[in-house]
Parts: C-alpha cells; sequence; structure tokens
C-alpha cells in the first residue's frame, strides 16, 4: 500500500491514496479540516464499522444502520498519543440481536480491524455497543 501528502499552505495537507482518493488535513488544530489525529480516530472507527456491518450482513441480519462514536483519552504533552480509545457502536435493524452484534463487535476487535488492532498494541481500547430494534 502506497500514498502520499502533499503540502497545501500553512499547515494544511492533501493527502491522496494510491487509488486516488483525496483527503485534507490540516495541522492547526483541525482548522480547515480534519486533524492527522482526528484521522487517525476516524480510520479505527471506520475500519472497525465495515466489519460489523459485513459481518451482520454475512450472517443475513437486517441491517438497517450503524454509527461508531468514538471518544479518546491523550498524552497532555508531547507526543500527544492516544492513551485510551472506546468505540461505541450503535446498530439499528430489523429483528437484529443483541447476540449477533456483540459478536460481530469482538470479532471486528479481535481478529479484523488492522487498525484498531495496530493502535491497540500501544492503547488502552474497549468496545461497547447498543442495538436498536427497527419496527
Amino acid at each position: 500500500m502506497q500514498a502520499r501528502v502533499k503540502w497545501v499552505e500553512g499547515l494544511t495537507f492533501l493527502g491522496e491514496s494510491a487509488s486516488g482518493h483525496q483527503v485534507l488535513m490540516d495541522g492547526n488544530s483541525g482548522d480547515k479540516a480534519p486533524s492527522p489525529m482526528e484521522m487517525v480516530l476516524m480510520a479505527a472507527g471506520g475500519c472497525s464499522a465495515v466489519d460489523v456491518v459485513s459481518i451482520l450482513q454475512k450472517g443475513r441480519n437486517a441491517v438497517t444502520d450503524c454509527e461508531v462514536r468514538l471518544t479518546s483519552e491523550r498524552h497532555e504533552q508531547a507526543p500527544r498519543i492516544f492513551t485510551r480509545i472506546n468505540l461505541h457502536f450503535i446498530v439499528s435493524g430489523k429483528g437484529l440481536s443483541d447476540k449477533a452484534v456483540a459478536r460481530a463487535v469482538e470479532l471486528s476487535a479481535e481478529k479484523y480491524c488492522s487498525v484498531a488492532i495496530m493502535l491497540g498494541k500501544g492503547v488502552a481500547i474497549t468496545h461497547s455497543y447498543e442495538c436498536m430494534e427497527i419496527a
């Protein structure tokens, strides 16, 4: 996998993936775009959400919505690395069982989400979830 990051102006940079997708990042506390650390946090949520939805769909569960709310703590001094991250899933669907959602979150956390598993080598990562029944 390859990517590039090019300086735009000030502390704003444009990242481009090998697949040609672009994303703006701002090192000035996220003034114009997400900061690189916000991008890392969102990447963990995105990676995990993809896993959870995919696992539930493969299990023939009728998923209608999935949201991941991420909270984190960071060191006060540089380097301001994450010390704790919680991924809280809110998964909605028709006939969706609590057990199926719990299993999908567990599989993502322990086996499939490359981003969260990689971050977990140095960060305390926790997962929680809510299962919402859609009538």
